[in-house]
């Protein structure tokens, strides 16, 4: 059952916890013989804070991007004005991204389902689009001459 810890008690008066994060054994006297016993998950608030934080990170590196899309829009050439609406659209699709990720992440935690709560996909994108639209940046400023 996710989100929970295991605990089986030996005969030998011995406990094996057991849970995402490996096992672990303990000397505690008993009187229950080969039982297994569901004990729930605490979360701490502080996981919640972390879920957090990591949102608000990407919304500040969203919001970034967007200013700078801002002002390639607003002072550019034609050129300028184009990249400004690529960066717009990595911004803008990055900012719902960020905001699905935040939402999938605290109803996991919220139903103390075991982890990981990583994203290994997420900033991988995020560097190969960004990379995609600088890339598309330069060659329209050097072949517009």
């Amino acid at each position: 059952m996710a989100g929970h810890t295991y605990v089986e008690i030996n005969g030998d008066d011995n406990i094996t916890t057991s849970s995402s994060r490996g096992s672990t054994n303990s000397q505690i006297p008993t009187t229950m013989n080969n039982k297994r016993i569901v004990i729930p998950v605490r979360v701490e608030p502080k996981v919640f804070f972390a879920n957090e934080r990591t949102f608000l990170s990407w919304l500040h590196f969203c919001i970034v991007l967007g200013g700078l899309a801002l002002g390639l829009l607003n002072f550019g050439d034609a050129v300028g004005q184009i990249a400004g609406v690529m960066f717009t659209v990595v911004a803008m699709m990055f900012m719902f991204y960020a905001l699905f990720l935040f939402q999938w992440r605290a109803d996991k935690i919220r139903n103390r389902d075991a982890g990981p709560y990583d994203d290994r996909v997420g900033p991988s994108v995020l560097v190969l689009v960004l990379f995609l639209a600088i890339s598309a940046n330069f060659y329209l400023k050097f072949t517009s001459r």
